[in-house]
């Protein structure tokens, strides 16, 4: 109770407002949310499960990783504007990706999303002091030119929904195709997975993620990853699917 009362007092609500909310005595909530030892939490700040007195996970552990593989897919973290900006890309072609990319911005952190047309995509934003804390692979340059390494708290994410995070890192750099061969004269169609990514940290955390589900894959190029068996492509498509 006393949580939920500072969470609405740092929502802008004043202390007659929460306490008849709450239907507690105005000076109770005075002193847990004025008359206090606490340093006072704003903003992005209440909504950062990374910043809270004692940090723990998101409250939505699969929307965080699905976040997380669109971002190390086609996110960027721009960080030199005064209000750090979290950007991800979708092309126009996949209406159903930019949804639940929306969707995951909004469950993770996000107050307000914005979407900024480009030639061809979407440019999906959201703005808040607070997407540091949860994006700590951010920096200078680009994401195959330097290391790309979870912390441990990601790890443990990723481990426990290892088919969310696989399926951002798919619907970002990936695609579900039915790939044709003629073997003496005679055409078959099956369908396969590729991922494709330059950085080998972001290709080892694709591999590991598809191992902990037991998913067969092979690399037909240094940079890009294949899943074509059968059984591979079924377990793969109850998690990631095509886009849409």
């Amino acid at each position: 109770m006393r949580a939920r009362a500072r969470a609405l007092r740092a929502q802008g609500h004043n202390i007659r407002s929460v306490a008849r909310s709450l239907s507690l005595p105005y000076t109770t909530v005075w002193h847990w949310c004025v008359d206090r030892p606490e340093p006072a939490i704003f903003g992005s700040a209440v909504r950062c499960f990374r910043c809270r007195p004692n940090p723990d996970a998101p409250p939505d552990h699969a929307s965080y990783a699905y976040l997380l593989g669109l971002y190390l897919g086609d996110g960027h973290l721009v960080t030199t504007d005064r209000t750090p900006v979290l950007r991800i890309y979708c092309a126009d072609a996949w209406p159903s990706l930019i949804e639940k990319c929306d969707a995951a911005m909004r469950a993770v952190l996000a107050n307000k999303v914005q979407r900024i047309q480009k030639r061809g995509c979407v440019a999906i934003q959201s703005t808040a002091l607070h997407w540091p804390c949860l994006f700590p692979q951010h920096g200078p340059g680009k994401k195959h030119e330097r290391p790309i390494v979870l912390t441990a708290w990601q790890r443990s994410i990723v481990e426990a929904h290892p088919g969310d995070f696989l399926r951002g890192l798919f619907h970002s750099d990936g695609c579900r195709f039915a790939n044709r061969v003629v073997v003496r004269g005679k055409e078959y169609v099956y369908p396969r997975y590729m991922f494709s990514n330059r950085s080998t940290d972001i290709m080892a955390l694709c591999q590991w993620s598809l191992d902990l589900l037991g998913i067969a894959w092979r690399m037909n190029l240094p940079w890009s990853l294949s899943v074509a068996r059968r059984e591979a492509v079924a377990v793969l498509d109850q998690h990631v699917g095509p886009k849409s």
